[in-house]
């Protein structure tokens, strides 16, 4: 944990006991990620080695990293800006987890919300703008489905993380990305 505190060059220690910093996403990001390589390197440490590695969203980050893809320097770089770069875009998005097929959910969305997972064959999360979310868990409710709006600042996964994708596109190709040295699987 110390280590990735290092190379991301945060103080993630004190963001920890601090929940107003740690449920922003530019903090969140490295949180999650920091503990997902400590994790690794317990398991490891145990003598544990994976044959292979999978994750979403940040935790394909520690994948690449787990599976020799990325340095721990640049998956830190990419985690810190992707972090930072989403933090910077306007509030106002949502997210809410539906308990129905991805076929049954795309059926009932307004244009603009956007299926952001598909967690299982009756679990997947959508997102959007704030009213347009809204909308969404009442058609669903309306269809007997269980609902649960996840508690974040921004839409992820959605079309409306677009405005930071130029910056990123610039931070991803200033790393250096090798051959996997045991398998990793992108979960998107």
């Amino acid at each position: 944990f110390d280590e990735v505190c290092q190379a991301l060059d945060l103080p993630l220690r004190e963001v920890l006991d601090d929940d107003s910093r740690l449920h922003q996403t530019g903090w969140a990001q490295p949180a999650i990620f920091a503990v997902e390589v400590a994790l690794l390197a317990l398991v490891r440490s145990w003598g544990v080695t994976p044959d292979v590695v999978a994750g979403h969203s940040i935790g394909e980050v520690a994948a690449a990293y787990a599976a020799g893809v990325l340095s721990l320097a640049d998956a830190a770089r990419l985690v810190a800006a992707r972090g930072r770069l989403m933090q910077a875009l306007p509030t106002g998005g949502a997210m809410v987890a539906v308990g129905a097929s991805e076929a049954d959910v795309r059926g009932l969305l307004p244009s603009g919300v956007d299926v952001a997972v598909v967690n299982g064959p009756a679990s997947v999360v959508v997102a959007g703008a704030d009213d347009d979310i809204t909308r969404v868990a009442e058609l669903a409710a309306g269809e007997g489905w269980k609902t649960s709006r996840l508690r974040t600042s921004h839409a992820f996964h959605s079309r409306l993380m677009e405005p930071m994708l130029a910056e990123f596109r610039a931070v991803v190709s200033t790393l250096t990305f090798a051959e996997p040295t045991i398998a990793a699987v992108s979960t998107v």
